[in-house]
C-alpha cells in the first residue's frame, strides 16, 4: 500500500499530538505534588528510620543495663553469703525451745569472737558427724562451776540467769574444768536434758577455730502446733537472736 504525502503528514502530526498529551500528563504528574512536600516526606521517612534505630539501641542498652545489674546483684549476694553470712539448718532438738528442729538461721563470722551467751554453729570437722548448734557458756580464762543438784551454772562465781533453758541440767561423762583453757569455749544446749554438748567426752571443750559463726536471725522458723511432734513453718517466729 502506497502512503502519499498527505497521509504521512497526518500520521506524524497525530503522533506529535499523542506525544504532546503524554508530555502534558507527565507535566501534570510532575507538578501535582510540590517539591517542598516531597522533600518533607523524605525527611519524615528518614526521621522514622532514625527513630526506629534509636529505639532499637535504647532497648539494647536497657537489656544490657538489666543484665549487668542482675549479675552485680548475684555476685554481691555470693560474696556476702561466702564471707559475711551463711544459712544453716538446725538439726535436732538440743536447742529447743530457742531453736526448733528444721529452723533455718543466718550466721555471721566476719571478725567474730565468741562471747558468753552467744548461740554458735560449730564445724563438724573430723570430730562430729554434722555441724553443732550450741550456746557459749564460758570462754577462755573464765572459771566455771555447774551445780547439777540445783541445775545452776556459775561463771566467774556469778550465777547465770538462763530463762531460755528447758529440762534438767544432767551430768555428763566429761570432766568439767575449773578454768576454761586458752583457745577453748564451753558450750551447752538449751534443752539441757537431751543436748549432747561439752558435758560429754565425745564433744568436750570446743576449739574456737572450729566455730563457724554466731547465729543472728531465725529466717525460716518452725513451731509445734496443737501438740504435734512434727514442726511446722511459723512465720511469726522470724526474729533476731540476742
Amino acid at each position: 500500500m502506497k502512503i502519499d504525502d498527505e497521509m504521512y503528514n497526518k500520521i506524524f502530526s497525530d503522533d506529535d499530538v499523542v506525544d504532546k498529551k503524554i508530555n502534558d500528563n507527565v507535566d501534570v504528574i510532575e507538578t501535582d505534588i510540590p517539591d517542598d512536600d516531597i522533600d518533607e516526606t523524605i525527611d519524615e521517612s528518614t526521621d522514622t528510620v532514625e527513630k526506629i534505630t534509636v529505639n532499637k539501641n535504647k532497648i539494647s542498652s536497657n537489656i544490657y543495663d538489666w543484665v549487668h545489674s542482675i549479675l552485680i546483684a548475684v555476685v554481691a549476694v555470693v560474696v556476702i553469703l561466702t564471707f559475711c553470712f551463711r544459712l544453716i539448718d538446725v538439726d535436732g532438738t538440743s536447742m529447743e525451745s530457742t531453736l526448733i528442729n528444721t529452723d533455718k538461721v543466718i550466721i555471721t563470722d566476719l571478725f567474730y569472737t565468741p562471747e558468753n551467751g552467744d548461740i554458735v554453729v560449730i564445724s563438724h570437722a573430723e570430730d562430729y558427724d554434722k555441724p553443732l548448734v550450741k550456746r557459749v557458756i564460758a570462754t577462755e580464762g573464765q572459771s566455771l562451776r555447774i551445780d547439777f543438784d540445783t541445775n545452776q551454772v556459775y561463771v566467774n562465781g556469778e550465777l547465770l540467769d538462763e530463762p531460755y533453758i528447758q529440762g534438767t541440767t544432767v551430768r555428763g561423762d566429761a570432766e568439767i574444768p575449773e578454768v576454761i583453757p586458752e583457745g577453748k569455749v564451753f558450750v551447752l544446749g538449751d534443752n539441757r536434758t537431751f543436748s549432747k554438748d561439752s558435758r560429754y567426752s565425745d564433744i568436750g571443750l570446743i576449739d574456737v577455730n572450729n566455730i563457724i559463726g554466731k547465729a543472728q536471725f531465725v529466717i525460716v522458723p518452725h513451731s509445734y502446733e496443737n501438740g504435734s511432734t512434727v514442726p511446722e513453718f511459723d512465720i511469726s517466729g522470724i526474729r533476731y537472736l540476742y
